[in-house]
């Protein structure tokens, strides 16, 4: 439907935009045929389909798939029955293009999300790239007495999916209140890291992490290329001593082996956030996934028991319904 225009307040409307946004409410909203407009408009077919290709590159207009039509798929339902889910939302993947693949179900969690919080909520947020891409992807909704809180500590990174921009992005979208987590997100030490959590500004804002009633992360893939890696967060020399002993997936910085279960390590003392099991017994715990490299780790994220709710690109359902 028509979003609001992002013109200054009090700017004046060209005629030709006011045009533009008079095409766009009648063919979205009074669901016109483009020949109507145009003889309401006084304006040739062919400028009126310009105008409707204008109103959606300038924002305008946001158009969504509605979940349901996925979530009523066979897939989503043999997801749901297998992982004890909630809900489940499958959408149709592009393996041969990983960005595309991860923006359509970034898209697609973005659709989902509003439709899961309700007024006084308290979500938490993760980091990494899928989770960023969410936050940019949602649309503008406000949610009466939501509070986005930042799960994790910040972490400077190359890729640009830092842990505060998240949770920012999506306080702005739903013009709710941000509580940041004011830390790392490693530090060098354990003794520094209790200090830090002992802190009474970051020890509140550790408290709103425990409080959350909904969570919104991504499972992170354990290869050597992966964002824990990229980011710093381990070197590759930790991160196969984790192999070793069965990582699978990584959680908020945090390892799992395939069952879910949580593989405690020297790097757990100096990490400043959430931990696996703050995951848990929450209303909500969206996990959005794509690519079929994270198959197994979704599937360890499905099994540490804080997922009730999935969206994935149809590979790695497939996978996850295969004979493990």
């Amino acid at each position: 439907m028509p979003a609001s225009g992002r013109r200054a307040r009090g700017e004046v409307q060209s005629r030709t935009e006011q045009q533009i946004i008079e095409a766009a409410w009648c063919y979205f909203k009074d669901d016109m045929s483009q020949a109507d407009i145009a003889a309401r408009l006084g304006l040739s077919r062919s400028t009126v389909v310009n105008y409707l290709a204008l109103a959606r590159a300038r924002g305008y207009v946001r158009v969504s798939l509605h979940p349901e039509i996925f979530r009523q798929r066979e897939i989503a339902e043999e997801l749901k029955r297998k992982f004890a889910l909630k809900d489940a939302l499958v959408v149709p993947g592009q393996p041969d293009d990983p960005a595309a693949d991860l923006l359509r179900v970034a898209r697609a969690a973005a659709d989902w999300l509003p439709e899961l919080l309700t007024a006084g909520d308290r979500l938490g947020v993760s980091w990494g790239e899928t989770v960023y891409h969410i936050s940019t992807e949602v649309e503008a909704i406000a949610i009466p007495g939501l509070d986005i809180v930042q799960l994790v500590g910040s972490r400077a990174t190359p890729l640009g999916f830092a842990a505060e921009t998240c949770s920012a992005n999506l306080a702005t979208a739903f013009s709710a209140n941000c509580i940041n987590l004011h830390a790392p997100l490693l530090v060098q030490s354990s003794d520094l890291a209790e200090m830090l959590r002992r802190e009474p500004v970051i020890a509140a804002q550790l408290d709103a992490i425990r409080t959350c009633n909904k969570v919104l992360f991504a499972a992170g893939s354990v290869g050597s290329d992966s964002h824990v890696v990229r980011s710093g967060v381990v070197s590759e020399a930790t991160l196969a001593a984790y192999q070793a002993r069965g990582a699978a997936a990584v959680i908020c910085g945090r390892f799992i082996d395939r069952d879910g279960n949580p593989i405690p390590g020297e790097i757990d003392a100096r990490i400043i956030g959430t931990t696996i099991d703050e995951m848990r017994g929450k209303e909500l715990g969206l996990l959005a996934a794509a690519g079929a490299d994270k198959t197994e780790p979704t599937r360890a994220a499905l099994r540490a028991g804080f997922t009730t709710h999935l969206v994935t690109c149809s590979e790695i359902a497939a996978g996850l319904l295969a004979d493990d």
